[in-house]
């Protein structure tokens, strides 16, 4: 009986890997009038995916084998996918696989909007897509919150009741702060200048390297929004873009970017090859992104040994800005609109307002042509600034249009379970000193032995018990704020 089930693991792996790379070809190089024809061959493809594991005989099979010979291995597969199927079971067909299509299609009306700056080109297609979810939410059923549903999708266990008590704790602490430091930061630490995109692509396969990202398992190319695609643990791809008058944005999302396919790659092969093949919950994999973007990444040790490389690309451009100039650049902080392109200390206010947005969204009948000024209230609200364009505001994020309510917040919850790991890794071994040197090597290695070589296999309060000694605790995610900024700003307490 396991050899019939994990065969048909097989044939679905082989329906879904062939989903995720006309999802790779649509995002990176398809050309927009393939768009209607990939999207019914992937509503096919998810079709035939859902129907070799959604019928009677593998239920069957999936309820009445006998686990207690299997390997741990083997039962937390069986594990995991008795809970996929209970999740799966619960949606007709023909509404997955109208869903499917509709996501697909949804993307590129996202793209499209956004590059026309006009709401009203993907409004009908997010409406859409957020009936289907108050559909499946209510097929699936929940307890205490409908969001609920969603948050567990990507953080098992999460709830409103818990998230709320994290930004309830993230707006006491960091709103008064930020509010400080804008009264005190009017300057325009920004970049100038034009910066050639080809050497920042050639700065950017660079820069992947560096932190340890390997090119033999994995590519760089081009998107609208940035992300990262896996296979398996020999075949993980990202993506970054560029902009000619800012090419920083290029950096921290290919170092983000880097972290969640260092991530993928470094899963072990036994596990990599089973439905346990991939990061324990988005807000673990957000942990390790945002880990070498923002505690690798923006670190002063970090660009000693970098930044005269970038200096070599962009003589003229950085030739007079000395690297602690830079570093302030790097880490100044002030009132933004663009989430992805926010600083450390401002970007879990981002999270929030897309939280409280989403929360609300699935709680009541929000009239949607009135989310964009929702969107426009809240960034007023909290961050004292008001986005005049949809580009600016509703239309800046991909994730709506993919369906994927309830991510955001593990962004949050991610930089927050990123402070605790970093915290446990500096009591093992000089981090800072590494950074340095210019070596990833012991960094990695620890990461790779804590965190990355389990996949799914250990959940996520395991990996965060096992490696740190102790339960989620948010207050190392805010001391590290604290005392960054502090130094950054000269701030008393």
């Amino acid at each position: 009986m396991k050899d019939k089930i994990f065969e048909i693991l097989e044939k679905k792996k082989a329906f879904d890997h062939a989903i995720a790379l006309l999802h790779w070809d649509l995002e990176t190089e398809a050309p927009k009038m393939a768009l209607e024809k990939i999207a019914a061959t992937m509503g096919f493809l998810s079709a035939e995916s859902y129907s070799l594991i959604i019928n009677d005989d593998f239920k069957d099979m999936l309820y009445n084998i006998e686990t207690e010979s299997l390997s741990d291995l083997d039962k937390k597969v069986i594990e995991t996918l008795r809970k996929d199927f209970e999740k799966l079971e619960k949606i007709p067909k023909e509404e997955y696989v109208e869903y499917s299509q509709l996501t697909v299609e949804a993307t590129s009306k996202w793209e499209e909007a956004k590059n026309a700056d006009d709401f009203e080109i993907f409004k009908p297609y997010l409406e859409k897509i957020i009936n289907f979810n108050k559909k499946f939410i209510k097929y699936r059923g929940y307890k205490d919150h409908p969001y609920n549903t969603l948050l567990d999708d990507y953080e098992e266990g999460m709830t409103v009741e818990k998230t709320d008590e994290f930004f309830k704790k993230i707006k006491q602490e960091l709103i008064p702060l930020i509010k400080k430091i804008n009264t005190l930061n009017k300057g325009d630490n920004k970049l100038k200048g034009v910066f050639n995109t080809d050497k920042q692509k050639e700065f950017s396969k660079f820069l992947a390297e560096y932190i340890g990202f390997d090119f033999s398992k994995g590519v760089i190319k081009e998107s609208e929004h940035p992300f990262t695609l896996n296979f398996d643990n020999k075949d993980v791809r990202i993506t970054t873009h560029y902009y000619e008058s800012d090419p920083l944005s290029a950096v921290f999302s290919t170092i983000h970017e880097g972290g969640h396919a260092i991530y993928e790659q470094n899963i072990k092969d036994e596990i990599s090859k089973t439905i346990l093949g991939e990061g324990t919950s988005m807000g673990v994999h957000e942990s390790q992104s945002r880990m070498y973007e923002n505690m690798f990444g923006r670190n002063l040790n970090f660009w000693i040994p970098v930044y005269p490389k970038l200096q070599e690309k962009f003589p003229e451009e950085l030739g007079d800005i000395s690297l602690e100039k830079f570093y302030r650049i790097v880490n100044d902080s002030k009132s933004s609109l663009i989430r992805i392109e926010a600083d450390e200390l401002t970007y879990p206010i981002h999270v929030l307002i897309r939280y409280e947005l989403e929360k609300e969204i699935f709680e009541t009948d929000v009239d949607i042509n009135e989310l964009p000024k929702k969107w426009a209230d809240k960034y007023e609200e909290y961050l004292g600034i008001r986005p005049e364009t949809f580009r600016e505001g509703i239309l800046q994020d991909v994730h709506w249009s993919g369906g994927s309510f309830g991510y955001f917040s593990s962004y949050a919850l991610g930089s927050a379970y990123a402070s605790q790991f970093y915290h446990a890794m500096c009591a093992e071994f000089d981090v800072e000193k590494e950074l340095k040197s210019g070596s990833f090597e012991k960094i990695n290695t620890y990461l790779r032995e804590n965190i990355h070589q389990y996949g799914k296999y250990k959940n996520p309060e395991e990996i965060i018990m096992d490696t740190t000694k102790e339960k989620f605790n948010p207050n190392y995610y805010i001391n590290y704020l604290r005392e960054k900024y502090g130094k950054l700003y000269v701030l008393c307490n």
